[in-house]
């Protein structure tokens, strides 16, 4: 049996949607709506921060001409570091600093249990490997570009020290998996460092956290590999990148032996 189709009940003037007027824009697509939504959100900051005219001053400048991959060399530093930040935070979540066998176990645990542990602790391990090397290519290519040389003077001395912490860092994280290479490697790195002149029994008691290498030795290893250096690196890669920013770059030695009048050129 079939029941005849009943026709819906008309809707109240005040429901149906207005009839657009003439001239009006086409109504937006929910899209469009997000996409001004957040332009009107970077306006709102933008006007109490004005970051926009900084931003500028950072993309747009000049740059010397003939610029080639080795100058990509402190970009791709400034990631491996980034990296190395990231996948410590990770690992810092489940690592131990115990001594007493936690350190090895919690490494353990990240390594055979936790969820990509092992993925992520490989890039820790071989990422600290490729920032050394990178530190060096950066820095190997600024000595041999001149670009050490006036008004880049500091920019040169920051970078050495960067350099420095870079060792320092790797020295540091070298220990945290407690096990009987890193534990022995560590006691001949503390005694070398402890043979230096004046400063050098020292350190040696600074590293140790006194005269016998101990578990006060892995929980001050484990602060200066998580905290003191890594915030001493950001501060001055922002010291660093502002001078690059504001300083420039050197043009390759090539071009100045040829006397090349247009050395820069406007690039983004």
């Amino acid at each position: 049996m079939k029941f005849p189709k009943v026709k819906a009940p008309p809707l109240p003037d005040t429901l149906n949607p207005r009839p657009r007027p003439p001239g009006a824009p086409p109504k937006r697509k929910p899209l469009e709506h997000a996409q001004e939504a957040g332009i009107s959100a970077i306006d709102w900051v933008d006007e109490r921060t004005s970051l926009a005219g900084a931003l500028r001053w950072v993309l747009f400048r000049k740059v010397p001409r003939g610029t080639n991959w080795f100058y990509t060399l402190g970009s791709a530093t400034l990631f491996a570091f980034l990296s190395q930040a990231v996948t410590g935070v990770f690992l810092a979540m489940y690592y131990r600093p115990d001594a007493a066998g936690g350190a090895y176990e919690s490494v353990r645990h990240i390594t055979n249990d936790v969820f990509l542990g092992e993925f992520v602790r490989g890039m820790h391990k071989w990422g600290s490997t490729v920032m050394v090397i990178l530190v060096f290519l950066h820095m190997g290519r600024t000595f041999f570009f001149g670009a050490y040389k006036y008004p880049r003077e500091l920019n040169w001395v920051i970078g050495a020290v960067l350099l420095i912490l870079t060792m320092v860092m790797s020295f540091t994280g070298y220990l945290l998996p407690f096990d009987q290479r890193s534990y022995w490697a560590t006691i001949v790195g503390v005694n070398i460092n402890g043979t230096g002149p004046v400063v050098g029994p020292f350190l040696s008691d600074f590293l140790r956290g006194g005269a016998e290498f101990g578990a006060t030795t892995l929980s001050r290893f484990y602060a200066i590999h998580m905290l003191l250096i890594p915030g001493a690196i950001a501060a001055l890669i922002g010291a660093h990148l502002f001078l690059v920013t504001k300083l420039g770059t050197t043009a390759p030695p090539w071009l100045k032996a040829n006397g090349d009048d247009r050395l820069h050129e406007d690039r983004v």
